[in-house]
């Protein structure tokens, strides 16, 4: 309606000038010069009342956004100025200027509320530009680099060199470790980068954790775990070769010292014969476990080198042949990203995909329709990946957490090593080895590279 009102106005004094001008042309044509020069000075007039009563507006106009700019919210226009039109562009400015403040009000709440989210927030966070300029550092942050203020990465030197130089090669969507060291402590941080853009600027948003209880909570689980099932393993071998040593000292000696040769019979030494060929074969079995533990512990360094992915798994393939049954068994390869190439030690990962697709046709021995797939790709954040799957009945939640550890079996001709031994390996080569598993649907293990 206010803009009809102006809009209204504005074309009444077009008209008048038009008309006017029309008049001028006229009166000039019949050579009235007198009357000529008289509607001229009315059009000039009428042209600079226009051009003031447009300028006018436009101050108006201009002064209100100036002041929305610099958020000053105070600005009122005469709402009762006599002049209708100019009276209803005052109450529309007026009424856009209670909006804008109720809603500069509403963001600034907002703002201060996530403001005190961050500040309380258990992680460290901090952003900065592509010049190395700290926009945001919450207090965690600044208390888990013991540094403040920060404003700028370079100060990161001054924390520890290591750390700054981590922040500079730190790519989009990538994650390190790092162990800072100060007067205080030592702490194991997890360091995660997030690009964002913001106003068409594009920022590093960065996000800084102090794992080391964590850590210290899962090393403390993994010993009590690795000692579990290494009690259970040796007192396994132990008490067989302790019960049939007791036994066999009764037969040669009793509460009177040596029995005497006489008294030995061709039954007690048959007897004595298999219970040393008993105690032979488990200490056989101790020295095997022992020989996996050792094998366990010293890992060879990965000697990398660039490897195409899907002749990987063709090698694999022809390897797992002597292990399948063809006629029952169906072995593929999904590709979602061709030409994927890794840089790994061909021989190590050969043994865990080996191990993989092993344990894998193991698991379908009772399975109708059984199915073993290789899948390699890219996830979302760039990580290479080779995953293998299988149809069968899966496995159980309560053993989910066990499968890793060291000599944890549910084969009753397994070390128990493969699975953590490939983890290790996986670990030496900067990536990572995960399961998931649907009982009576999929199992699938993947392996994630850098």
């Amino acid at each position: 309606m206010i803009s009809q009102r102006l809009y209204i106005q504005l074309i009444i004094r077009i008209i008048l000038l038009s008309v006017t001008a029309l008049a001028l042309s006229f009166l000039f044509v019949k050579e009235l010069y007198a009357f000529s020069f008289l509607v001229f000075l009315v059009f000039l007039l009428q042209t600079i009342l226009l051009i003031q009563n447009l300028n006018h507006t436009n101050r108006k106009i201009a002064y209100f956004f100036n002041s929305i700019k610099n958020e000053d919210f105070t600005l009122r226009f005469p709402e009762n100025s006599g002049l209708k039109s100019f009276d209803a562009l005052h109450q529309s400015l007026n009424m856009l200027n209670d909006v804008m403040q109720k809603v500069h009000l509403k963001n600034q709440t907002q703002e201060q509320y996530y403001q005190e989210i961050l500040k309380h927030a258990e992680i460290g966070i901090l952003t900065y530009n592509n010049k190395g300029h700290i926009l945001f550092a919450n207090p965690k942050v600044e208390k888990l680099l013991n540094y403040t203020p920060l404003n700028h990465i370079k100060q990161l030197e001054q924390v520890d060199k290591n750390l700054y130089e981590l922040f500079i090669s730190l790519q989009p969507f990538e994650r390190k470790l790092f162990q800072l060291t100060n007067e205080r402590e030592t702490i194991e941080l997890s360091i995660k980068s997030t690009e964002l853009v913001l106003n068409g600027k594009v920022l590093k948003l960065i996000t800084i954790q102090d794992i080391h209880n964590e850590l210290d909570k899962r090393e403390t689980d993994s010993w009590i775990k690795l000692i579990r099932v290494l009690t259970h393993e040796i007192m396994n071998s132990v008490t067989p070769i302790t019960s049939i040593s007791e036994s066999i000292l009764k037969y040669y000696k009793d509460e009177a010292g040596v029995v005497s040769t006489t008294d030995i019979d061709k039954n007690k030494i048959h007897t004595t014969v298999k219970g040393l060929e008993v105690i032979k074969n488990q200490g056989n079995d101790l020295m095997s476990f022992v020989q996996s533990y050792r094998s366990f512990l010293n890992v060879p360094v990965p000697d990398k080198k660039i490897i195409k992915v899907e002749d990987l798994l063709e090698k694999v393939k022809v390897l797992m042949f002597p292990q399948m049954d063809l006629n029952t068994i169906s072995f593929g390869i999904e590709i979602h990203h061709k030409n994927l190439e890794i840089y790994a030690d061909e021989k190590q990962i050969t043994q865990i995909l080996v191990n993989l697709c092993k344990n894998a046709i193991q698991a379908l021995k009772d399975t109708k329709n059984p199915v073993v797939t290789c899948v390699l790709g890219n996830t979302n954040e760039g990580k290479k990946y080779i995953t293998i799957k299988d149809n069968g009945p899966g496995i159980s939640p309560d053993i989910m957490d066990q499968i890793f550890v060291p000599f944890y079996t549910t084969k009753k001709d397994g070390t128990g090593i493969g699975l953590s031994l490939s983890k290790q390996i996986m670990h030496l080569h900067g990536g990572n080895l995960t399961v998931h598993s649907v009982l009576n649907k999929e199992t699938s293990f993947s392996l994630f590279f850098e």
